[in-house]
Formats: structure tokens, sequence, C-alpha cells
């Protein structure tokens, strides 16, 4: 993406200027209008510049999903996740051996404490992507899509999404979420769905507000943490 449409530095380096490019390309044209010279004319390079620094379409394409899940991981910055105390058993540590009562009480307890946390964090990320990121959204869908008629890209697809998807896992555990792994599907299936329901399905044309997401969060994650049900209703969430 070049200088002129706002969204990457003007000194941006000449890979970083095409792989932007790239997925600018992605989202308004599709699959299809992605090229080495259409790549070259939208940044305002001499032709054959993408060509050198890519030279096959599996090697641009490797380099846009390198370069967007740069961008992505932008949009929402480590200091704006929770942090859960380390010390806190998991719900499944919670419920094994002498004591299992109390720790369960204990893990009840902070799941529930958790929940704003996570909500903000999450409806935070979503409500950026909706109204600021669209386009990145678009490129990783055409970009999904093709990854799954080519292994190799699907290879460099599925390493991405794990940094995404790993701290989810780890923040649900340190809640007291008694499955992390399952729960994560879930909770990255639910903002996938909303993010495409509001981008490409659905419900394109009105972006939800903030706090409307924040509370559809909340009470995902009131049916997987412990004790979170409970304290729900104090998260200041409810009639926002």
């Amino acid at each position: 993406m070049n200088a002129r449409d706002g969204h990457a530095p003007s000194a941006a380096s000449r890979p970083q200027l095409i792989a932007d490019t790239a997925l600018r390309l992605l989202a308004e044209r599709g699959m299809r209008g992605l090229t080495h010279r259409a790549v070259d004319e939208a940044a305002g390079l001499p032709q054959g510049s993408t060509s050198n620094l890519a030279r096959t379409r599996a090697a641009l394409l490797k380099a846009a999903v390198g370069r967007l899940a740069e961008r992505e991981a932008a949009v929402l910055t480590p200091d704006e996740l929770p942090r859960p105390q380390r010390d806190r058993p998991s719900g499944a540590e919670a419920g094994a051996g002498p004591g299992a009562g109390a720790a369960s009480g204990a893990g009840a307890a902070a799941g529930g404490a958790e929940v704003p946390a996570l909500a903000e964090a999450l409806s935070l990320a979503l409500h950026r992507y909706l109204t600021h990121h669209r386009e990145l959204l678009l490129a990783r869908y055409e970009l999904a899509l093709e990854a799954t008629r080519r292994p190799a890209l699907r290879e460099v697809y599925d390493r991405a999404g794990r940094a995404f998807r790993e701290p989810v896992v780890a923040m649900l555990a340190a809640a007291g979420s008694a499955a992390p792994e399952r729960h994560a599907l879930s909770v990255v299936a639910w903002c996938d769905g909303v993010l495409f329901s509001c981008t490409a399905g659905q419900f394109h044309a009105a972006v939800p507000t903030r706090a409307a997401l924040r509370t559809s969060c909340a009470e995902l994650l009131a049916g997987m943490l412990p004790g979170a049900g409970a304290s729900r209703g104090g998260t200041g969430v409810a009639g926002e």
C-alpha cells in the first residue's frame, strides 16, 4: 500500500510497500486482480520491481500473508491485552486432587472477575477491524480461500494464525477455563463469524457498536468460565 492511501508509512521499505499494495489489490480486485504488473503500477514502482522481490506468484502471496500478520498484530497491542494472574489454577487443575472444592471456588471467582477484561479486549479488536481495517479483512478472506488450494500457502497462513490463537488459549486457561483449547475454538470462531458477517455477510450494512460487541462477548464467555455467569450483570456492559 502506498503513501497516498494513508495506511502505510511514507518511509516504508520497498518489500513492505509491495506487500501492502498486494493486500490493497486483493481487497479491491480479488485474487484475479493481483499480478506483479498491477502491484508495480498501484505502488508507483518501475516495472519489474515486484518480480525482483517475489519472482513467483506463490512468493508474492507469501509476502502478503506475512505482512497481513504484521498489520493484524498491531490492531490490538500487547499492552491492551488482559494480564491474567499466572499463579492461578486453570479450571482443569482446580477440579483435581485434595482441596478441589476450595480451588474450584477460587477459579470461579477468577473467571467471573476476568470476563470484563477479556470482553473489553476482544470487543476493542473487533470494533477496530470493522471501523478502520475492513481492507485487511477482505484481503484475509481472499488469502484464506486461496490457501485451501495451495498447500505451501496453507502452511504459511496457518503458522500466522497460531500467533493469534495461542494467546486466546492462554488467556482462557488463566481465567479458569476447564477446556481452553476447545473454548478458544469457540471464541475465535465467534470473532471470525462476526467479522465476516459484518464485512461481507448479511450484516455488512451496519457496524455493531462497541458496547454491543462487548456485551455479546461477555455472554459467550459466561458459558465457558466458572463463576462468569453470576458476575456478568456487574460488568457494566448491560444497558450500554
